[in-house]
């Protein structure tokens, strides 16, 4: 599987990797054993960052299923917003940068030309 460009540019971390799949899949909840499996990090090494983001209230639990509790990112944390904004224009500077597009075709009226390069567009 390749990485995300995100990963590319700011580091293929355990700690980014999380928190880029928190952010991709930001609009559903998931158990610390479906977050280490897709995000690729150990379980153990979830478990030490998962403390961190507990207390920094990074992520929130949403409710139990079985044993198992459920988080999903904290989108009331301003901290988590601005961290998601900072992904997205990660993303966009490397697709623009990889596609030769510039800032200002982008900013003028909507034509065929300016096509949405991420999510954070559309």
């Amino acid at each position: 599987m390749e990485k995300s460009v995100f990963l590319k540019e700011e580091g293929n971390t355990p700690k980014n990797r999380i928190w880029s799949f928190l952010i991709v899949h930001s609009e559903y909840d998931y158990s610390m054993k479906d977050i280490a499996r897709y995000s690729k990090v150990g379980y153990t090494t979830l478990k030490g960052l998962w403390k961190e983001f507990k207390e920094k209230n990074i992520v929130t639990q949403t409710r139990i299923v079985g044993k198992a509790k459920m988080y999903r990112l904290n989108l009331k944390n301003p901290v988590v917003n601005k961290f998601i904004d900072y992904y997205w224009a990660v993303v966009d500077s490397v697709v623009k940068r990889e596609n030769c597009i510039k800032e200002e075709s982008l900013n003028h009226s909507p034509s065929l030309d300016a096509v949405a390069v991420s999510v954070s567009h559309i």
